[in-house]
């Protein structure tokens, strides 16, 4: 590594927010000493544990013997993994099956998993009885650096991405830097181009210091994976600190997931782009929209695009699926987005790498043209965007 990140393995990040903030405890094996960290936030020594089918078979165990060395007694759910458990249907059995299990407002819900994981759980918390207590325990890397912190939490809607959801804190993070050793490559990589993120949108050093040891951050080095996680974290909390509800700054943690989103949709929200795919290639549109603006100099967006090339992330929509998507079908998908505001969509753009800024002057005709100079189709006769089976067997 060729930055010193004091060999530490295990760092603590706060979020503050008040009556409301929080610790974000990062280092190896800390599924096991789950117990220790979470007593302190239960009130009669039982919690409710909600997992996936994929995690539960490596770490449920793991979890429960650290809740039942602290005393702690479980009881766990565990639901099909994947994008489509963000539902109506998936809310209303998870929230059944809390309330059978007579949770109560002072009980703690665990979410144990990745994004889809959390969204759920922490929207099924905020909802129970008018708010159950919860702690994220994420699993994946884009959920240890994303997802699990700042309190936003959603289910999926026919119109679009977590457009049902409410801003909902946890109690507490436990990011175990020892599972991303048990996840799929793909999975790995996807995260990590929400490290990126954090460097493309506000800090340059993290972005320069990356383009020197990402490589050591995806295949497994443990003092560059919690250096990479911490600082993400860091960057993250400082922004939700100063705009907890988006009102704001908060923002620009959405670069490229605008561009993202749509073709998420469009591609059904399936296997064929997951989300941290998608962040990748709505971060280099975002960047070379910015460049085609006139705001960001194309050297910037030169770097970014090679940087996430080098984890072969997609930097080209003509790479996902069948590679046809229609300008008009993006365009709309984007005008769901949830920060259009009185009827304007909203990009965050950039001026420079580490130097983002929100920009309400973007219209639906420039966007267009942008989009079909990317490679989108011009007709939208073209192309029908594809059900998640189509997309998942391109």
């Amino acid at each position: 590594m060729t930055k010193d990140t004091n060999d530490q393995t295990q760092q603590t990040v706060r979020v503050a927010l008040d009556a409301r903030s929080y610790n974000i405890e990062i280092g190896a094996g800390l599924i096991g000493q789950a117990g220790a960290f979470i007593a302190p936030h239960v009130s009669r020594n039982r919690v409710a544990i909600v997992t996936d089918n994929n995690v539960a078979k490596h770490h449920l165990t793991t979890l429960q013997n650290g809740l039942d060395a602290a005393g702690i007694a479980s009881t766990a759910t565990i639901i099909p993994a994947g994008e489509n458990s963000k539902s109506f249907g998936r809310l209303e059995q998870l929230c059944g099956w809390l309330l059978d299990e007579k949770i109560e407002r002072d009980d703690c819900i665990i979410a144990l998993g990745g994004g889809v994981i959390g969204d759920l759980t922490g929207f099924a918390a905020a909802i129970l009885r008018r708010g159950a207590r919860f702690i994220q325990i994420p699993t994946s890397l884009l959920a240890q650096v994303d997802s699990s912190i700042g309190g936003k939490t959603a289910i999926n809607a026919a119109q679009g991405k977590n457009l049902i959801g409410a801003f909902y804190q946890p109690e507490l993070v436990l990011v175990d830097t020892d599972v991303l050793a048990t996840l799929p490559t793909r999975e790995l990589r996807a995260g990590y181009a929400e490290i990126v993120k954090y460097g493309a949108l506000g800090n340059a050093a993290f972005f320069d210091w990356l383009v020197q040891n990402g490589d050591s951050v995806l295949a497994g080095d443990t003092a560059a994976q919690t250096y990479a996680i911490a600082e993400s974290c860091r960057s993250k909390a400082a922004i939700v600190a100063r705009d907890e509800r988006e009102s704001g700054e908060r923002a620009l943690l959405n670069l490229g997931h605008t561009f993202g989103h749509a073709f998420e949709a469009l591609t059904g929200y399936s296997n064929a782009l997951l989300h941290g795919e998608a962040v990748a290639l709505g971060m280099v549109m975002a960047f070379d929209f910015s460049v085609a603006r006139g705001h960001c100099a194309p050297q910037d967006a030169a770097r970014l695009r090679a940087l996430l090339d080098a984890a072969t992330l997609p930097i080209s929509m003509t790479r996902i699926g069948n590679g046809n998507f229609g300008a008009d079908a993006l365009v709309n998908a984007m005008a769901q987005d949830k920060k259009v505001k009185a009827g304007k969509m909203r990009f965050v753009l950039v001026e420079a790498l580490g130097k983002s800024f929100l920009a309400d002057d973007v219209t639906a005709d420039d966007l267009r043209a942008f989009l079909i100079a990317q490679g989108a189709l011009a007709q939208s006769d073209d192309v029908r965007p594809m059900t998640g089976q189509e997309a998942t067997t391109q």
